[in-house]
């Protein structure tokens, strides 16, 4: 199988990556950068090219692997594409890519990626969607070369799915952000919560975030509350956090 690769971030990266290491040929990379189509190409043995005019037809996949905003302008720019064109978004409808080629789809991998960081891609739950069989099939295929974990998903729950991933991973993460500078302004160092942040992650890969809720809003105490908040009043946009949070836990009990 050719695979195309349109896009050098992070998730075009590891992509890029995970497929050369199963002996997926990656035959082209484009970036809106060329230098960093170029560095990836490199990593992967293939050949980055400076216009998605120079798209090679005989290859069978193109991933469209952007920022969700630029996906459908890139689609366009390929029509007349002979093989499958999938993007890679978990908010995109699939149709953004109607009547750019036959056969279209997506292919999802629900992770968060950093382009230096190493990960296992076997891991990673792929979410696929296609608007026929033949593209199903070829989506399955590719999918099976890197995970055991894929699943047919619509554009309609992906989105939920993706929306459940920005609670999950992005506002937790911003969370430890914030965290972090909290304990710096008193000057005590962040690595001494890593240990729990580990515990709390642990919990949940054999039990619902529900069942293992702790802290002082589940436990309805209330002087730990007001003494928390006491401490934030110097910090009016932590307080609003700390207060919506702790009122959106107790909701739970």
């Amino acid at each position: 199988m050719k695979v195309v690769i349109i896009g050098a971030g992070n998730v075009a990266t590891h992509l890029a990556k995970a497929l050369h290491a199963k002996h997926v040929q990656v035959a082209q990379v484009w970036s809106y950068h060329y230098q960093n189509a170029l560095t990836l190409a490199n990593e992967v043995n293939a050949k980055a090219i400076e216009s998605l005019k120079e798209i090679d037809q005989q290859a069978d996949v193109c991933l469209i692997v952007v920022k969700d905003d630029a996906i459908a302008e890139i689609a366009q720019q390929l029509k007349g594409f002979k093989g499958l064109i999938a993007h890679t978004s978990g908010a995109v409808n699939m149709e953004v890519l109607s009547g750019v080629a036959e056969h279209y789809g997506v292919f999802y991998p629900l992770q968060t990626f950093s382009k230096h960081k190493i990960l296992n891609f076997a891991d990673v739950p792929l979410c696929l969607e296609a608007n026929d069989t033949s593209a199903l099939h070829t989506l399955k295929e590719l999918a099976g070369k890197l995970s055991s974990n894929s699943t047919e998903v619509n554009s309609e729950k992906r989105k939920i799915l993706h929306l459940a991933a920005v609670f999950a991973c992005n506002f937790t993460n911003h969370l430890y952000a914030l965290s972090a500078e909290l304990l710096k302004a008193n000057d005590l160092d962040f690595a001494i919560l890593r240990p729990l942040i580990s515990e709390t992650a642990a919990k949940v890969e054999h039990a619902l975030p529900l069942d293992v809720q702790t802290g002082p809003a589940i436990r309805n105490d209330e002087q730990t509350l007001k003494k928390h908040e006491e401490l934030l009043l110097q910090q009016p946009q932590l307080l609003e956090i700390y207060k919506t949070l702790s009122n959106s836990i107790k909701k739970t009990r």
